[in-house]
């Protein structure tokens, strides 16, 4: 997961996307090598579909324009992202798309709400509004010919894979899911754990990760117990001015000031999605969960922890008894499925590569699989 937490305000601006077919960093060129280009050996079209007062719209793409594939539905990670999945000048759900098409999956990829060429209004949704707009893609490949009408899923990505299993527990319709990098476990837990990894792999000291992780558990109790959100926004702007100049400098985003750090932290904090989210338990969902599930997670991911988080899909998907069910860690790869040094988010634009051929042939692997 993207947002959140004091030190996230750093990582949303590290990932924010770059509409560029290369990012400089030190003054060098950085490459993307694995983005595809027109034109493709497949059949690629620009489609669009409703979820009530909200128009979709994205890309289908299909082995070949006559027949009948299995088709899965990309739903992205946090924050309000196009359907390339684009940050940084990396664009991992093309990319991904590319790789399962050219394999015989049809791909449905499309702009969040309120983003891109979607309509609607992305700063008032919530991880179960999002989950409507994915039920609504499955729901418009219901309605095609050259779809496999038996054989539709869902990939997922960190908050993506939390909204999967959402879609999956209600729709019967819904063949397969892949979680990447999804959460497992009691999201406050998670984002504990994240917070304190990350400000470590800034650089931060023990002790002052312990103050930093102190905080904001505070916070998070704040947003937890809140019923009123007016109250929220004025009980968390006096909580994160008392405790903003507890932020070490070189967690401070350059080009921001600590007063822009704080309105952007209170306005994070104080907004529906965080709301919903600190309050969500992923065990509830997955337990619903009937179809295949295959739950991947890079050794080195530091957002989304593998071990606790893959552990916890486990446990709740037999509990419900969910018999079809792979989990992984894959070695060496970060949260964004890299091949990486440390993990850390700061690596991400650094990095060429924007998927690994590993995760890229576990995906498609599995899925034919359980589609032949």
């Amino acid at each position: 997961m993207k947002k959140t937490v004091l030190i996230s305000v750093t990582i949303l601006v590290l990932v924010a996307g770059v509409m560029a077919w290369y990012v400089y960093l030190d003054n060098q060129v950085i490459r993307r090598p694995q983005t595809p280009s027109p034109p493709y050996p497949y059949y690629s079209e620009e489609v669009s579909f409703k979820n009530q007062n909200v128009t979709l719209a994205g890309t289908l793409t299909l082995p070949s324009k006559t027949g009948k594939y299995p088709v899965v539905v990309l739903i992205s990670g946090s924050g309000a992202q196009n359907r390339d999945g684009e940050m940084l000048n990396h664009k991992p759900f093309l990319v991904l798309a590319d790789h399962l098409t050219r394999n015989g999956i049809g791909v449905l990829r499309y702009d969040d709400r309120g983003f891109g060429k979607s309509t609607g209004n992305f700063k008032p949704a919530t991880s179960d509004d999002f989950s409507h707009d994915a039920e609504s893609a499955v729901n418009f490949l219901k309605s095609r010919k050259d779809v496999d009408t038996a054989k539709i899923g869902l990939i997922g990505h960190s908050e993506g894979g939390l909204i999967a299993p959402m879609v999956a527990a209600r729709s019967k319709d819904v063949a397969v899911i892949v979680l990447l990098a999804g959460p497992g476990m009691e999201l406050k837990k998670l984002l504990l754990i994240q917070d304190g990894l990350i400000a470590k792999a800034y650089g931060m000291s023990d002790e002052n990760v312990k103050k930093l992780v102190g905080i904001n558990e505070k916070a998070y109790e704040l947003v937890i117990q809140s019923t009123d959100i007016n109250k929220l926004k004025t009980d968390m702007t006096r909580f994160v001015n008392e405790n903003i100049s507890k932020i070490p400098d070189k967690l401070i985003p350059a080009k921001m000031t600590r007063e822009q750090v704080a309105a952007a932290r209170i306005e994070s904090l104080s907004s529906p999605w965080f709301q919903y989210a600190l309050k969500y338990n992923p065990e509830e969902t997955l337990v619903k969960v009937k179809c295949p599930v295959l739950a991947i997670n890079g050794e080195k991911d530091i957002q989304v922890v593998p071990e606790e988080n893959l552990s916890a899909i486990k446990l709740a998907l037999k509990k419900g008894g969910n018999t079809n069910v792979t989990t992984k860690e894959l070695p060496n790869l970060n949260h964004l499925f890299q091949e990486c040094k440390t993990g850390s988010p700061a690596e991400y634009g650094e990095i060429e590569q924007t998927f690994a051929p590993a995760a890229l042939n576990e995906i498609s692997g599995w899925i034919l699989k359980q589609v032949k």
